[in-house]
């Protein structure tokens, strides 16, 4: 029996290696699987993010190069009806090219005539101006010619710098004149995205990339280029004969949803940067509309393999314990059957057990007790929680109240006011037997007690706590509701409130109360914003997007700085003097909304002034019924 005791515990070892390797491997494949699942989730949000930017970067000089067929000056310097008239032109023509581009802020504007030459430029005080240079072989005035709009990413022939081309053929009387050309850098949105969490590059149709937030990325190729592409590159002069050496951008293996794991190469010397440039990614790319671009995010897998061989090692120490404790009750088994034999040992082994009975269930019960209290507290804190978060709601709502206290004030004394002047006339008319002018009086106290009935009815409605229960709630009528609380406010700014809403109105599932008091906060916001303003103007716009309702809070004031944008929604964070507020009415408001299921988002419009967009679920008429 000893001999065969060495071999015995050699496979068992055997064995536990072999759960441990099978555990831990499969407890890692989960892990992985779930971190790049939720990776996956965040890399999309960052392509929205990124996406958005850059359409909206782009966008803001797209109209530019169009506009430049409306000024008559231009249009008469790219004529040919009259030469010598059309070159007194080119200095009046420079000097409104220089001062556009000082304004628009972009890298240069030019004009090219029907034969590819530069007549026209805004840096022809420079000694490198683009005044007389041929273009015509640019992709970006082949297209504009042919199309009527071109657009093209590349290296200045003259200066070297990158940026991106927006170009529109000019017209008069059906007649081509020539093309008007904007050079735009994106820059600033490269430097914007070097801040971020995850890197970020453009490439584009040809597999270079223009666009990147790691400097040593940009002009590299994601693919081995043709000779013929480079032959190309040559005659069009994209990069300006810049050598585009590959990234080193190496594919691993297919996921869903056109998500891809992938590696990059060490750089020697590494890249100083913020986030890992180097080793295995999750990229997932997109193509920007409008572009033959395509927009690819890199979400280093670092902490998912770490989060993965974690657990893993937790899962093989498991397994190792439960291995080592069915070997111990294995062997306490077999000695108990040994020791059955004997009474007095049977015994014995009965009492070692009972006492180890009593010790594990005590152990237990502790165990069970102080989980019990652990979860009593959680649930008292988070009920706490909940109480002060409504606590803080009602006090919004109140301070909303005080500040249309003096409004309510005056829109009530002068009913009460009417009511003491018709009241003392009913008397006096009462005392003549006039009784037709006594009905009229009555009749008048009745509307003016109605009116003041409907003033604090609304405050009253306003001013109680919100059961929290979400209901069909038609959207256009919240609006009127919240303008009814502001009347007062309003006409003492003398503001104009332009209100737009479709029929049929809206119906959103959501919190009417709660709704009303993010809207009056919304436009009390818009009219602090235009203080001192001789005319005010306010839009408030209602519709559906598809399965959203979409509210819109617009102001015509001076609209929000760089530093309001990135904490607009943050706590105790103000723009308004000491003393006009605490800075948690937007707080509040979007965890209003987010209680809906809706958000709340905060931007400039592109026109001018702040604009605030409500997106809530629709409720379809079916469900309101139900």
């Amino acid at each position: 029996m000893s001999s065969h005791r060495p071999l015995r515990y050699l496979l068992l070892l055997i064995l536990l290696i072999i759960l441990m390797v099978m555990s831990g491997f499969a407890s890692y494949r989960i892990a992985q699987q779930l971190g790049l699942a939720d990776l996956q989730t965040t890399g999309l949000h960052r392509l929205d993010l990124y996406t958005a930017s850059l359409e909206r970067e782009i966008g803001k000089y797209a109209f530019l190069p169009g506009t430049l067929g409306l000024e008559r000056d231009v249009l008469a310097l790219l004529g040919k009806s009259n030469h010598e008239k059309s070159l007194k032109l080119v200095p009046q023509v420079n000097a409104y090219l220089e001062q556009l581009n000082e304004r628009a802020g972009t890298l240069s504007i030019y004009l090219i005539d029907t034969n590819g030459h530069v007549v026209a430029s805004s840096n022809w005080r420079r000694a490198d101006s683009f005044v007389g240079e041929e273009l015509a072989f640019r992709p970006y005035f082949r297209e504009a010619m042919e199309n009527g709009h071109g657009r093209f990413f590349g290296i200045g022939t003259t200066r070297g710098e990158p940026g991106y081309y927006l170009a529109s053929k000019l017209t008069d009387d059906n007649e081509t004149l020539g093309v008007a050309v904007i050079k735009v850098s994106l820059e600033q949105l490269e430097k914007s995205w070097t801040t971020v969490e995850t890197p970020a590059m453009v490439s584009d149709e040809n597999g270079v990339v223009i666009l990147g937030s790691v400097a040593n990325w940009k002009f590299t190729t994601l693919r081995p280029l043709e000779e013929k592409t480079r032959t190309a590159f040559d005659q069009t002069q994209q990069y300006n004969r810049r050598a585009l050496k590959p990234l080193g951008l190496k594919e691993l293996r297919e996921l869903d949803h056109g998500a891809r794991l992938v590696s990059i190469a060490k750089d020697t010397p590494e890249i100083a940067s913020v986030y890992p440039v180097a080793g295995r990614f999750l990229a997932q790319s997109r193509p920007l509309p409008g572009t033959p671009w395509t927009l690819t995010v890199l979400s280093h897998l670092k902490q998912v393999d770490d989060i993965a061989q974690s657990r893993a090692a937790v899962v093989v120490v498991i397994t190792a314990l439960l291995f080592m404790f069915g070997l111990m009750a294995n062997d306490r088994r077999r000695h108990l059957k040994d020791r059955l034999a004997a009474r007095e040992a049977l015994q014995q082994a009965h009492d070692e057990l009972e006492r180890k009975v009593n010790e594990r269930t005590a152990d237990l019960s502790a165990t069970n007790t102080q989980l019990q209290e652990e979860i009593t507290e959680r649930i008292r804190a988070e009920r706490t929680l909940r109480a002060a978060q409504d606590e803080l709601v009602q006090a919004g709502k109140l301070a909303v109240i005080g500040q249309l206290s003096t409004g309510i004030a005056h829109e009530l004394n002068q009913p009460l006011a009417a009511l003491r002047t018709l009241s003392g006339n009913g008397v006096r008319f009462l005392d003549r037997g006039d009784l037709n002018t006594v009905r009229t009086n009555l009749e008048r106290i009745a509307q003016l007690t109605d009116r003041m009935g409907l003033i604090t009815g609304q405050l009253r409605t306003f001013a109680r706590k919100s059961s929290g229960q979400l209901q069909a709630v038609p959207l256009c009528n919240a609006l009127d509701n919240s303008l009814a609380l502001l009347e007062q406010r309003l006409i003492h700014a003398n503001a104009e409130v332009r209100r737009y809403c479709p029929l049929p109105e809206p119906v959103a599932l959501c919190d009417v109360n709660r709704l009303e008091q993010v809207l009056i906060n919304l436009i009390g916001n818009a009219l602090d914003a235009m203080e001192g303003q001789p005319s005010p103007l306010i839009e408030l716009g209602c519709e559906s997007i598809g399965e959203q309702a979409r509210l819109t809070v617009r102001d015509h004031g001076p609209g929000l700085d760089d530093t309001a944008l990135s904490h607009l929604f943050e706590a105790f964070f103000t723009t308004k003097q000491a003393g006009g507020g605490l800075g948690l009415g937007l707080t509040i408001s979007a965890d209003i909304i987010r209680d809906f299921g809706g958000t709340l988002t905060g931007t400039n419009h592109p026109e001018g002034g702040a604009l605030f967009t409500l997106e809530i679920p629709l409720i379809h008429e079916a469900e309101q019924h139900e």
